[in-house]
């Protein structure tokens, strides 16, 4: 569903400043709603906006709201979990013309634990061909939309995801490593709207089973070098090595954030992360 003129959109595009946005990503390209644009949109997003879940982290209420969305990720030059970005992103393509569905999975990255379904993601439509566009599933995400097609592979500056159709439709996304083809979700074909995303952002910014209080998460889902701060622990990835581990110690978390992630706090937030990373709260 794309914005009507004069009326409102269902993700709100028609309040995003689009131009903000595109600033924010550094994006100058061509803007319409083809595949193209897609492409190059979601890329930019991803190489700028990190992943993160540093509100929650500090009990702070997580909005929806794009001009809230705005406020926080274009304007403060923050980042955000999966509600926040692809609810953005969501906009952004609406505003421009893009069809955008929303769907959502359960993470698969945990072995074989039956997670309940709390990641939030897109299908956007381009000349009826349907492509999953993620911003939000941190550093093993894709870097660019994926077709949604059975059996679809795709190598993404040598990173390589595919999908696979399971009973009842249930889509896959897979990224192929090493040993081979890993999960990284599955989603059924069943359209979740704003509403629902509000809900999803409920449990995982509030319920004490949710995985996302009481720890410090940060992802950037780079090209060369993936990274992932969890707790006290970075871990950094690339095509050609593996995964490297090290602790992050409480004066290091600042100049972490910043430095690799791109992410700019006060002391009081600072204060606040360190306490939250050696469980005082």
């Amino acid at each position: 569903m794309s914005s009507e003129e004069g009326g409102r959109g269902m993700w709100g595009g028609e309040e995003l400043d689009l131009d903000a946005y595109l600033a924010r990503i550094g994006y100058s390209g061509r803007v319409a709603p083809d595949l193209a644009t897609l492409r190059a949109l979601h890329r930019a997003h991803v190489a700028a906006i990190p992943f993160e879940n540093l509100d929650v982290a500090l009990g702070r209420r997580v909005s929806l709201d794009v001009k809230d969305l705005e406020a926080k990720l274009v304007g403060r030059r923050r980042g955000g979990y999966c509600y926040e970005q692809n609810s953005l992103l969501a906009a952004a393509l609406e505003r421009i013309g893009f069809q955008v569905a929303g769907r959502g999975a359960r993470n698969r990255t945990r072995g074989d634990v039956l997670t309940p379904i709390t990641h939030a993601l897109l299908v956007v439509t381009v000349d009826g061909g349907q492509w999953l566009a993620d911003a939000g599933f941190g550093w093993q995400g894709p870097l660019e939309p994926v077709p949604l097609v059975d059996g679809a592979r795709v190598e993404q500056d040598g990173w390589v995801f595919g999908v696979a159709t399971e009973a009842e439709g249930v889509h896959v996304l897979r990224s192929l490593r090493p040993e081979g083809w890993t999960d990284l979700y599955s989603f059924a074909p069943h359209t979740l709207y704003p509403v629902d995303f509000e809900l999803m952002n409920h449990y995982s910014s509030s319920h004490p089973r949710s995985r996302f209080l009481g720890q410090v998460v940060a992802h950037q889902p780079g090209a060369e070098v993936r990274r992932a701060l969890v707790r006290d622990g970075l871990t950094a990835m690339g095509l050609d090595w593996a995964p490297e581990e090290r602790r992050v110690g409480p004066e290091e978390l600042a100049g972490t954030l910043a430095e690799l992630f791109g992410i700019e706090l006060d002391d009081e937030e600072v204060d606040g992360l360190v306490r939250v990373q050696s469980g005082e709260i």
